[in-house]
């Protein structure tokens, strides 16, 4: 049973930092490229950041800068650290893992972040 588990969310002041966790379980990790999407409410999900299997980056515009993807793969584990929140950043984060070959792919229950004095 493929599991992955967020954590790290709560409510953090602007200019603040966060960082998120996704502990996966279930799968082959080191295999998977993972990613962390978010979605605000009445807007659609969006990707915030990802990283292959060979640990080759890429982040969305809005968080460029400003936020470090990473995994490890001995703990089968992938890391957001996101600094200088604002509020628009405020959302429900998901974890997701790709299967980049078979195409298939798994999601998080979520994780809640607000930006929020």
């Amino acid at each position: 049973q493929v599991q992955l588990v967020e954590s790290g969310g709560g409510l953090v002041q602007p200019g603040g930092s966060l960082r998120l966790s996704c502990a996966a379980s279930g799968i082959i990790f080191s295999i998977f490229s993972m990613g962390w999407y978010r979605q605000a409410p009445g807007k659609e999900r969006e990707m915030v950041a990802a990283i292959t299997a060979g640990g080759i980056t890429n982040y969305a515009d809005s968080v460029k800068g400003r936020s470090t993807i990473s995994r490890d793969n001995t703990k089968n584990t992938v890391y957001l650290q996101m600094n200088s929140l604002n509020a628009e950043d405020t959302a429900v984060y998901y974890c997701r893992a790709d299967h980049t070959v078979l195409r298939h792919h798994y999601w998080g229950q979520g994780t809640q972040v607000t930006v929020s004095s």
